[in-house]
């Protein structure tokens, strides 16, 4: 008995650039992460392992807190402007809070840092999540997102090698910077997006939804 495995890759244009996106985010902040608690330890005046501690907690905590009303509110918001004006923005203030780990030299500074880099994300994910849920090709959604989870676990595997070897020739300084240019790559690659996802047509009929949407509820 033969069993045929089909393993070729066949992805819409739409797919190829989330999948992008998001491969340039992941990698971009893998570059630091493996190494990110060398960095508190190593610069931040008065730093100790419970401060690396807080940091992780201040990250998921409040990334956790703020992705439910972030994604309850773009699901209640018709169109899809909201979602994408929502991934450039968290794309943009973790490049943003990248830049300003930089500047960090007290424990007071990293943790505000940190909360900008939580928002940055919890602002990023439902949007990206919601948009890519919406345009993934319908025919084979396992492969989709099994597409992005392995290109960005890929990126982040060879980037976090990078990342540490960066460190130890250059410093911190250089790979905060480079984490902000991904960051801001994909803004760029999503931005390169509304004409897919709004066409001129779609975008009329959206808009003339989004105003009957609205006389009904006025």
């Amino acid at each position: 008995m033969k069993i045929k495995i089909d393993i070729s890759v066949k992805v819409s244009r739409i797919v190829k650039i989330f999948v992008l996106a998001q491969v340039m985010l992941i990698s971009g902040w893998s570059l630091i992460v493996p190494i990110f608690a060398v960095f508190v330890l190593d610069r931040i005046v008065g730093a100790t392992l419970v401060t690396v501690g807080i940091v992780s907690a201040i990250y998921f905590v409040l990334k956790s807190l703020i992705q439910i009303p972030i994604a309850n509110y773009l699901d209640k918001t018709p169109g899809e402007k909201d979602d994408f004006y929502a991934v450039i923005t968290g794309a943009i203030l973790a490049a943003a809070s990248a830049f300003a780990f930089i500047l960090v030299k007290e424990i007071w500074q990293l943790y505000i840092v940190e909360a900008l880099h939580a928002i940055a994300f919890g602002i990023y994910v439902p949007a990206w999540a919601g948009m890519f849920s919406r345009h993934h090709d319908k025919d084979h959604d396992s492969l989709d997102w099994s597409l992005q989870s392995t290109a960005a676990g890929i990126g982040a595997g060879i980037t976090g090698v990078i990342g540490g070897i960066l460190a130890q020739s250059f410093g911190f300084d250089i790979v905060f910077v480079l984490v902000a240019i991904f960051s801001l790559i994909t803004a760029f690659t999503l931005l390169s997006v509304p004409k897919l996802i709004f066409p001129k047509g779609r975008r009329r009929a959206r808009e003339i939804k989004e105003i009957s949407h609205f006389q009904h509820h006025s």
